[in-house]
This record gives structure tokens, C-alpha cells and sequence, in this order.
């Protein structure tokens, strides 16, 4: 059994100046980024790279019309190489754009069986969230199939994966607070993957043990507490990624899917709410593994092992507050309907959850969130 990977080399550097030194970042390297991110952290530090940016080629999380549109635009250009600074949806565009061939839009790479990466990949996460830095998955809406759709290969593993903790400061707290939650989702997820590993699961841990200690400061000290911890929640990030990036997801991604594209709710948030819904459907079933998660979240959260779910979700509503489902705009008649597309569709999510999810598992806990 495959214990662990990590394909990309992973650098710290305090500050963006230190990383474009450390790089030497120059005309022959193309930024995808966000002008909102970029600009005040890069505009004064004289970078060569020519940039494009996300919120100029569409709005919302990925599509295939936007990353076609991206395609075509940086076909006007020569370089070596992409460097992504953002969050996972500039994550994700930026490692189509790394293995797309010349003249190839987004449904000639989905359906390519020879994938290569074209232009060496650098990613620099602007969140404490994706993990997607050292993963090698690409979430795209595929607007013509009306889902969004996992692109998983060897090739989309960034050549370098780079941690500069001064790209968070500026984070709002709405955005911490979804990425913090969907690096929280990924730990946990594959902490009780099928595939997880004695080294999964040590980097599972320390990335849940990072997250909660930060939460629990920021709910008892104020959001003030949050800017020393700022390092701390980037490291849990990349750690989960680590570790998911092995033993994947599961059946909280899967479930978020259909409520991301429906109701255009973003990755972190969409996870967050079906997160404690499947916790608990796991803790009905007490599903392999989850005892032994029961006990590192109560030796955290200082309660015992039987009151951790308690525990955690009373931390989670002091960080960000959950909503029903219905609130989203979901009706009940969906729920069926919802389900079976996730079975239908999530297949590669759904192999790695505790336990095998039913259409009526399923079905359950949406209309239980609802």
C-alpha cells in the first residue's frame, strides 16, 4: 500500500521580496494571481513577471469558460515559467495552464491520457486552506456537464511549493475563516481516509493540532490573537494537504460538490456545511478510525473523548457560524436528487470515506442539514 507523497520541494521565505530574490523571478516567468492580492504585496518590489489576473477572465470558483479564456491569453506570451499567488481557485488554474499543450482548451486536457507538464509550476497559497500547493488535483466547474469535476495527475504537482506567511496578513477574516475550516475538512477527512498511512496520519494530526489551537485562541482572545498564529495555520494547510494529498478526501468534498456548483457557494464553505453532518452520520455508524480521531480532538479541545463532537462543533460556531442548508437556497426535494449525482459522479472521493455512502445515507444528511 502507497504510504506517502510529496512530489514538489517546499521553501519558507519571510517576505514576498525574499521569494522573488530567492527565485530570481524575471521576464520568463508568467503570475497568475488576483490584482487584489498581487498588487499590494508585489507593486513595489520591482517583479519582472508579466501577470494575469483571475477576476479579468470571469467570476466565481474555476470554470472551463474561464480557464479557455486564460488559455487564450496567455498564449500571447513567452515563458518558462508559471507562478500562481492566490487561493485555490488561481491554484487550480494555474496547474491547467502548466500541462495544457499549445492551441489545447479545457475539455482537450480532461480528456488527455499523456498529460505533461509544459511549463514548470510554482504556487505560492495566498490562504491557509487548499493545500493544493503540494497536491496534484485540479477542481474545475465543467459547466458542460454541470458538476465540477476532479482533474487528478502527476503532472499538476507544482515543481515548488512556496510558504511566505506575509501573503496572509492581508487575508479578511470571512476568507480565514472558509480556507482555515477547508484545511480542518482535509485533515480530518483523511486522517479517516481508507488509504490513510502511519505518515498521512501524522501529518493529519499536527495540522488538526495547529488549526484548533489557533481557533481556540482566536474565540477567546479575539481575532487580534490571529496575526502571530498566521505562520501556524499556513503550515496546517500545507501539512493537510500533505497528507490528503496521499489518502485523499472523502465523503464531505463529495457532498459539497453539488451545493459549490448549485448554489455558487465557495470550496471552504460548501465543505463546512456538510462537514458536521457526516461527522455525525459517522459517529451513528461509528465508522474505523473515528474513536482514535474522538481522542485526539479531546485531548485538544481538553474534554473527553465521548464530548468531542460537542466540543468541536460549539469552537467551529465561535469562528464561523453554520448555516442550514436552506439557507443556501437547497430545497427539500433536492436532497434525493443531490445524492445521487454525488454517488454518480464522486466516485473518486467516495472510495476513500470510512464507510461505503448510500443514496440514502446521503439523501439523510442533506435533508437533516436542511
Amino acid at each position: 500500500m502507497k504510504q506517502f507523497v510529496c512530489k514538489p520541494t517546499i521553501h519558507m521565505f519571510p517576505t514576498c521580496k525574499d521569494f522573488l530574490a530567492g527565485f530570481d523571478i524575471g521576464e520568463e516567468d508568467l503570475v497568475l494571481s488576483n490584482a487584489y492580492i498581487f498588487k499590494p504585496f508585489f507593486d513595489g518590489l520591482d517583479c519582472r513577471a508579466k501577470a494575469l489576473f483571475l477576476e479579468d477572465y470571469g467570476q466565481g470558483e474555476p470554470s472551463d469558460t474561464m480557464v479557455d479564456a486564460l488559455l487564450a491569453a496567455a498564449s500571447r506570451y513567452d515563458f518558462r515559467r508559471i507562478i500562481a499567488i492566490g487561493g485555490g481557485s488561481v491554484i487550480d488554474v494555474a496547474k491547467v495552464l502548466a500541462v495544457a499543450p499549445a492551441g489545447s482548451d479545457t475539455s482537450a486536457v480532461f480528456d488527455c491520457k499523456e498529460l505533461k507538464q509544459e511549463k514548470e509550476l510554482i504556487i505560492l497559497p495566498t490562504t491557509c486552506g487548499t493545500g493544493s500547493e503540494v497536491t496534484n488535483i485540479s477542481i474545475i466547474n465543467r459547466t458542460c456537464l454541470g458538476i465540477k469535476v476532479g482533474l487528478v495527475h502527476d503532472s499538476l504537482y507544482a515543481r515548488h511549493a512556496v510558504l511566505v506567511p506575509e501573503l496572509l496578513e492581508k487575508l479578511p477574516y470571512p476568507v480565514f475563516a472558509t480556507s482555515s475550516l477547508d484545511a480542518l475538512v482535509h485533515a480530518v477527512e483523511s486522517y479517516l481516509s481508507t488509504a490513510a498511512s502511519p505518515f498521512t496520519r501524522m501529518f493529519s494530526a499536527e495540522a488538526i493540532r495547529l488549526i484548533l489551537a489557533g481557533y481556540t485562541d482566536v474565540a477567546l482572545h479575539g481575532r487580534d490573537s490571529l496575526r502571530p498564529r498566521l505562520g501556524d495555520f499556513l503550515l496546517a494547510s500545507t501539512y493537510a494537504g500533505l497528507a490528503f494529498g496521499t489518502a485523499g478526501c472523502a465523503t464531505v468534498h463529495a457532498m459539497s460538490y453539488p451545493l459549490g456548483s448549485t448554489f455558487h457557494i465557495p470550496h471552504g464553505e460548501s465543505n463546512y456545511a456538510v462537514f458536521a453532518g457526516v461527522l455525525r452520520h459517522y459517529e451513528q455508524q461509528q465508522v474505523p478510525g473515528l474513536a482514535d480521531l474522538q481522542e485526539l480532538l479531546g485531548r485538544e479541545l481538553g474534554c473527553p473523548a465521548s464530548g468531542a463532537m460537542d466540543s468541536l462543533d460549539a469552537l467551529l460556531q465561535k469562528i464561523l457560524p453554520l448555516k442550514r442548508l436552506s439557507a443556501y437556497g437547497m430545497e427539500p426535494s433536492q436532497a434525493l436528487p443531490f445524492a445521487e449525482a454525488v454517488l454518480r459522479t464522486q466516485q473518486r472521493l467516495l472510495a476513500h470515506s470510512p464507510k461505503e455512502m448510500t443514496v440514502a445515507d446521503m439523501s439523510g444528511i442533506y435533508t437533516a442539514l436542511l
